[in-house]
């Protein structure tokens, strides 16, 4: 007679546990018990092994793992120049986006850039959250500005815009492209895609003959790098993170404070003499002619 085996309804699949520890996401987890780091009441731990955090003894490479963590949320504008992992190689000196973001929890960036590319990265402590951000089945728009060393003419952005077959014969999805401004000899590109390869996207300008000078991601999904310059970085809103989970907006806990200050009133010539030229309006990444420096 075949023996039954009866789960605790506390009990959960192993590589949630350990992402809500804070180890990663479910998929870095399951690399983890695959590697058999994982034991479980010390037996080594397989792949589809169920668990009760609050009564079993999990370790990762004989240390327990930690209670859940709060779940952490953080935009970062990372540098050119930095490596988008929290460990470099061993013997590897460069720094990393841990280095920037000086906070007591383990967090782990979600969306890579190349060590030479710049902009939005999310840290995160939150596994499941990472792993629906960067898995490509959930389809989450990335976008980017990319910088172009020649001016693209029709038929090399088509391309683009259907696909190009990279060098490993793998064929990139359509994706959107479309002409932000010039920059002297080159051109600003605003790209987004579905997608991300390994340096996808200056692969796909070498194919095309556009070397990629620069790239500076602004988006993940419904989360915009927003006012940050290189180096800096903020917690997100209640509501950004409930856009990234695709939840309906919670409401904010308290109101902005929104300070009043008393102008002087000043005569309309004087304003007139003090007002200068007025900047021209944000064109939103449409097709324009103003050139952004290097």
């Amino acid at each position: 007679m075949a023996s039954t085996i009866i789960i605790s309804p506390m009990e959960e699949r192993l590589q949630k546990i350990l992402a809500q520890a804070g180890l990663g996401s479910r998929r870095d987890c399951e690399e983890l018990i695959l590697a058999g780091r994982v034991r479980v009441n010390g037996q080594v731990a397989v792949i589809g092994q169920k668990a009760d955090p609050a009564n079993a003894k999990i370790t990762v490479d004989g240390r327990a793992i930690k209670a859940p963590e709060q779940k952490v949320y953080i935009a970062l504008h990372k540098p050119r120049f930095v490596l988008t992992t929290v460990e470099p190689e061993p013997g590897d000196t460069r720094k990393t986006v841990r280095d920037l973001v000086p906070v007591s929890e383990r967090l782990y960036p979600v969306g890579r850039l190349d060590f030479d590319s710049e902009g939005l990265v999310l840290m995160t402590n939150d596994g499941d959250l990472a792993q629906k951000l960067s898995h490509p089945s959930h389809g989450h728009e990335k976008e980017y500005r990319v910088l172009v060393a020649r001016h693209p003419d029709q038929e090399q952005l088509a391309t683009w815009r259907r696909g190009v077959v990279l060098e490993d014969g793998y064929k990139t999805q359509p994706a959107e492209v479309r002409i932000e401004s010039e920059a002297g000899k080159g051109m600003w590109l605003r790209v987004t895609m579905k997608e991300g390869r390994k340096r996808q996207i200056r692969e796909i300008g070498s194919k095309l003959g556009l070397p990629v000078v620069r790239i500076l991601r602004v988006r993940i999904g419904t989360l915009r790098l927003g006012t940050l310059k290189p180096g800096e970085w903020r917690y997100l809103s209640a509501e950004e993170i409930s856009g990234l989970k695709g939840e309906a907006p919670r409401p904010a806990s308290r109101p902005k404070t929104v300070r009043k200050v008393t102008a002087r009133p000043v005569p309309r010539r004087e304003t007139e003499k003090k007002r200068g030229p007025t900047p021209p309006p944000d064109n939103g990444g449409k097709p324009g002619r103003r050139a952004f420096k290097k």
